[in-house]
């Protein structure tokens, strides 16, 4: 058996054996904050609660403004836009895109977004609803069409500052007009990516467009806060009915929670070749296989570096202090019980540029940092 595949088949199996405890472990102990509130002790993001009301990012910013006033400014507070609201499509239209005798045209009409594909004989139009991705790698339309929710087959990507095939779409030449459009949505996709989009459109069989809140806001990650609301109002916070994400560990926070969205483990596993070189978008699933992740160690979760309510912070420097949370800044230093990991023999700065390179992935003509942290060879493949 190779090494790749006894790899995987351990890290299967360790992951199932920690699920498994956790979920014993808070059987018998709640969840802290959310003890006694069954329906939010188990919030997870991409998930509705029929019978519980949302209120809106603004309820919240009443107790929490600098965090609401903050979150906005980050990717995910930019996760969606409407079409009328849509920068790139107000600023960059007519978007064109030809593949072979099909062209196709995004062009503005007032605070309309105009999606159209065409063969030369026929053409079909069809306004665009929502704008996914906030438009610094790219950006994809969703529309509708017969009934159906679709996936534009063409997407906008900044580096061309034009449309190109979105990603997993096939580049071969459609075999008709209608399949040139793109890719009908199912219920269950559609479901899954409007509720990583916005806040909330599920609630139902089908997303509720009229209730959809552009980007992922506070109720997104914490739960419908209409009851928590209340509760502050009435002064009454014993039982605070909200979720608060900082209740889980490092496996459950960055796997299961956060992994909801950007793909856990287990998700990528399910996926043909593990979703091939395209899993380097999955950060979930890349540092699940970084070496030490297995210990549960809060200081190598999601959170450890990224703040979910601070802008992104592109200073690779800023990372260093995480690393030097774990590792020696030299072979001279003592270790700890804290600080054991071992010291890199080459620098203690700029640890991101060479141990969580930026791999080109050239489907999105843009460099995604790698979050499978490793010792990287010169010449040595990416590892799927």
């Amino acid at each position: 058996m190779g090494d790749r595949v006894k790899r995987t088949l351990t890290l299967s199996f360790l992951l199932a054996c920690a699920l498994l405890y956790l979920g014993e472990s808070l059987l018998i102990s709640g969840q802290g904050q959310t003890r006694g509130n069954t329906s939010l002790s188990r919030w997870r993001p991409a998930r509705d609660l029929n019978g519980v009301g949302y209120v809106g990012a603004s309820a919240c910013a009443e107790c929490h403004a600098k965090e609401a006033r903050t979150q906005l400014t980050t990717p995910m507070g930019h996760a969606s836009e409407r079409a009328a609201d849509c920068e790139v499509l107000k600023t960059r239209a007519p978007l064109t895109f030809r593949n072979g005798p099909y062209t196709y045209r995004i062009t503005r009409d007032g605070d309309r977004s105009i999606y159209t594909v065409g063969d030369g004989a026929a053409t079909i139009s069809e306004p665009v609803l929502f704008c996914f991705g906030q438009g610094v790698a790219g950006q994809t339309y969703i529309f509708r069409h017969g009934g159906a929710f679709y996936e534009s087959r063409v997407s906008y990507f900044q580096a061309l500052q034009n449309l190109d095939i979105t990603i997993l779409h096939p580049r071969a030449v459609p075999s008709s007009l209608e399949d040139a459009l793109g890719r009908p949505m199912s219920q269950e996709a559609t479901q899954g990516c409007f509720s990583c989009h916005t806040t909330p459109a599920t609630g139902g069989p089908r997303p509720q467009l009229e209730r959809a809140a552009p980007g992922v806001s506070c109720e997104a990650c914490h739960g419908p806060g209409e009851r928590h609301v209340a509760a502050a109002r009435a002064k009454n916070l014993k039982d605070p009915q909200i979720f608060n994400p900082a209740s889980l560990d490092a496996l459950e926070l960055s796997q299961e929670f956060c992994g909801a969205c950007h793909q856990s483990f287990d998700t990528v596993m399910s996926l043909a070749g593990q979703g091939g070189a395209g899993n380097i978008r999955f950060q979930p699933y890349r540092i699940f296989n970084s070496r030490g992740h297995l210990v549960n160690d809060r200081r190598l979760s999601c959170v450890a570096c990224h703040d979910p309510h601070e802008q992104l912070q592109h200073d690779e420097a800023y990372y260093d202090s995480k690393c030097l949370a774990c590792h020696l800044s030299s072979a001279k230093e003592p270790k700890t019980e804290a600080r054991a990991a071992p010291a890199c023999p080459v620098s203690a700065k700029q640890c991101a540029t060479c141990h969580m390179p930026k791999v080109e992935l050239p489907e999105m003509h843009y460099k995604f940092t790698d979050h499978w942290i490793r010792v990287v060879r010169p010449g040595e493949a990416v590892p799927r």
